[in-house]
């Protein structure tokens, strides 16, 4: 019986050996503004960090949302002007937390992936870093 690490790996229509990427540590920026997402990765939380801050003021730069009218009337708190989020880890058991910036200009501060949990809104980039930190 033959070794399974003996085996060839697996190889693509071209009969070239696919290459894995290793997994690679640190902290993915996703900035989803309208229909854009961006993504980017940072080695350092201080780094991360200050892109998350950055990002987050530069769509509170933009200016307020308006008012819109779909059933009922949702105001500019009500609505969110974009996401600025870190990702750590692994997709299996990372950690996730970010910024929602709102219409009216304030920032939500969240954690969590798919349940998303409200932080503490007094300082929201504390929050995320604490979150992400622990």
């Amino acid at each position: 019986m033959a070794s399974i690490l003996a085996q060839p790996g697996p190889r693509d229509k071209g009969g070239e050996r696919f290459h894995y990427a290793a997994p690679v540590a640190g902290y993915t920026l996703t900035v989803r503004h309208g229909p854009r997402v961006e993504r980017e990765r940072f080695e350092s939380l201080d780094e991360a960090i200050a892109a998350l801050r950055h990002s987050a003021e530069g769509i509170r730069g933009e200016g307020p949302l308006d008012s819109v009218r779909a059933f009922r009337e949702y105001g500019p708190g009500q609505r969110v002007a974009g996401r600025v989020e870190l990702s750590a880890g692994g997709w299996l058991r990372g950690r996730d937390a970010g910024v929602d910036v709102m219409g009216d200009g304030s920032f939500v501060p969240f954690a969590g992936g798919v349940r998303k949990r409200k932080l503490d809104q007094a300082a929201p980039f504390d929050a995320v870093r604490e979150e992400l930190a622990g």
